[in-house]
């Protein structure tokens, strides 16, 4: 109503005095909260992302858990002694998570797991005979392996794990590694401890597409998976 009404008054200005003073003062005086960006330099940067991604994919296939350091310690300045977490480790980071917030996970992780188990049940298993002696059915098989990468960067976001990790568990993949950055140089542990409760068999403090690459080839240290879910951004 405002816009109608500062536009009649802009073009018929006789109008404007029926009408109270603030409506035409509210919207003539626009404010741009956010530009258009500028497309031309994400187009150059892809072209840098495509080749330098071919080139991580490459050496890590070739080079395994000794390119994946090099790499982490070039994109994130991240080299400990195993990027694979202990169950000490994963133990301190749980207790380092305020309690509220654990609560909160388990809260969300309970929603998640109830709607995954009814979905699972809706797929069933069935064989019928649509001919003599001619059997058609379908049966549904979940995967051996499957990785999760968890984003972190600036910020946690605990809901890929109840996402990723746990939907994979009640759909019944027995090995499901998950990986995630650290963040500013440290084990960030609501994360961790996400993916724990949401059934991680193996987590790594491990970002980026050399994360997403030692799980798509294998390395020494880090299995190779049948497939990969998780949110992602230009390079992963």
């Amino acid at each position: 109503k405002s816009r109608f009404v500062a536009f009649l008054c802009n073009t018929v200005p006789q109008i404007k005095a029926t009408f109270p003073p603030f409506l035409v003062v509210a919207v003539n005086m626009p404010r741009h909260l956010k530009t258009k960006a500028d497309n031309s330099a994400k187009n150059a940067a892809s072209i840098d992302v495509s080749t330098i991604v071919k080139q991580v994919i490459d050496t890590i296939r070739s080079d395994g858990d000794a390119a994946v350091r090099r790499y982490s310690e070039q994109f994130d300045k991240w080299s400990p002694p195993s990027f694979k977490l202990s169950q000490e480790a994963i133990d301190a980071a749980i207790a380092a998570v305020p309690r509220q917030t654990i609560e909160d996970i388990k809260t969300v992780q309970s929603n998640v797991r109830t709607f995954a188990i009814a979905q699972r049940e809706s797929l069933r298993d069935f064989e019928i005979e649509i001919q003599p002696g001619v059997h058609l059915g379908q049966r549904n098989n979940p995967l051996d392996a499957v990785g999760a990468y968890i984003p972190g960067g600036r910020y946690p976001l605990l809901a890929s794990a109840h996402m990723t990790i746990l939907t994979a568990k009640v759909a019944g993949v027995k090995n499901v590694i998950g990986c995630t950055p650290p963040i500013a140089g440290k084990i960030p542990n609501a994360t961790v401890a996400a993916m724990h409760l949401a059934g991680a068999d193996e987590i790594f403090i491990l970002g980026g597409v050399q994360a997403i690459t030692a799980m798509a080839v294998g390395t020494e240290t880090i299995r190779k998976v049948d497939f990969i879910a998780g949110d992602r951004k230009s390079v992963v």
